[in-house]
């Protein structure tokens, strides 16, 4: 990890009170020299497009002035959104507890206990570090253990699929041999009616036979030469391909019992869910609809928590409700689809109106599928399922 990368990293001071905002700015600025203050949202969407911070620092004196202005910022600049930074939020003694459910719940990265101020100066620098850490191994954009195991489960169906095509390719073959063997019995049919007639002198109108023992011996030939031997060897031309076709399985085995074995490997790692919805009811009908399956349920119930969770977790599937308290949820849709990072991550929406506008405006955004409250629970597995495995 590189350190002076690190140290020269952009920060944000944000804060309603100059005052602070500068009192934070110079505790930091001596190991963090590239350390901005802005006041007031209004100005913070232009500070924030223009400095890039890999870190942002709340430093208002009341935790929820922290949380609204966060959401605020968001509503004001949706690109914000999809910006990989770290949020470190400053609380004071009474609302530790809340600042860590709040962390916990993805709204923030991190919190500092800061007013009063306390003895303990390095305690933000620390959290500040930590953040820094935490982004450039996130921007370091390793495969996460589930990205690996979601691309070994695509691998999975591929011993299934070869067998599928093998068992087309037989049938192909069979279908051919039997192509050939009509052939060759309607062509030996056909040519022994031929030989008949003109023995018998049926065609002596159009042949002249002077001899009719090598007239016999000359069509016998005629019939090895230009039917039987050809189509004998056709039929023979399909063998080196049935062998090959046998020989597949027993050469390749090793290579297939590898792909088994990762595939085992894959599913020990459970495949992360996120569930966007205000509706906490909604959570539990959905756990308990999934609770049988091997996957691993994150929850939101505000659009704006959606962003952290995506950058940290990188869910395998992330189901959105339409109509959220503080965001819409296309427009979730939306930033996470133009973001070349996220873009892959099938997206399930959900709504409790089936109107053609919300159905078309999901499709448009990005969604790969809608499904409409209440779920239907085989429905709604199968959707699940599919997604996962074709997303």
């Amino acid at each position: 990890m590189n350190r002076s990368l690190i140290n020269n990293a952009s920060i944000l001071v944000a804060s309603d009170n100059k005052s602070d905002a500068s009192i934070v700015q110079k505790l930091l600025s001596t190991d963090y020299p590239n350390t901005k203050t802005t006041i007031g949202l209004d100005q913070a969407s232009n500070d924030f497009a223009q400095y890039q911070p890999e870190v942002l620092v709340l430093a208002f004196k009341e935790l929820e002035k922290s949380e609204r202005y966060c959401l605020g910022l968001h509503r004001k600049n949706p690109a914000i959104q999809m910006h990989s930074h770290r949020t470190v939020v400053l609380c004071n003694k009474d609302e530790v507890r809340d600042a860590y459910t709040l962390c916990r719940e993805g709204i923030f990265d991190d919190y500092t206990l800061f007013w009063p101020m306390t003895v303990d100066s390095f305690s933000l620098p620390m959290s500040v570090h930590l953040a820094l850490c935490a982004q450039a191994r996130r921007e370091d954009d390793m495969p996460t253990s589930a990205d690996f195991a979601t691309q070994v489960r695509r691998l999975a169906t591929l011993e299934k699929m070869l067998t599928d095509q093998l068992a087309k390719g037989n049938k192909r073959i069979e279908a051919f041999e039997q192509a050939v063997t009509h052939a060759t019995n309607h062509s030996s049919s056909t040519f022994e009616n031929f030989s008949q007639r003109l023995i018998k002198g049926n065609l002596e109108d159009i042949v002249n036979v002077k001899s009719l023992d090598k007239l016999q011996l000359e069509l016998e030939r005629l019939k090895r030469d230009a039917f039987e031997t050809p189509l004998h060897t056709l039929a023979q031309s399909t063998d080196p391909l049935k062998q090959w076709t046998n020989e597949f399985y027993q050469t390749n085995n090793t290579h297939l019992q590898s792909l088994r074995k990762l595939n085992t490997l894959a599913n020990s790692i459970q495949p992360a869910l996120l569930v966007v919805d205000d509706d906490k009811f909604q959570h539990k009908i959905i756990n308990s609809i999934l609770k049988e399956e091997n996957y691993n349920l994150i929850f939101a119930t505000k659009g704006y928590e959606v962003f952290n969770i995506v950058r940290d977790t990188r869910p395998d599937l992330m189901f959105i409700d339409v109509m959220l308290p503080d965001m819409n949820g296309i427009e979730i849709v939306k930033q996470i689809k133009a973001s070349s990072r996220f873009a892959e991550i099938p997206i399930l929406m959900i709504t409790g109106e089936s109107k053609k506008n919300i159905i078309l405006e999901s499709h448009k955004a990005g969604a790969a599928d809608i499904i409409v409250k209440p779920f239907i629970h085989n429905i709604f597995l199968e959707k699940v399922k599919s997604l996962l495995e074709n997303p």
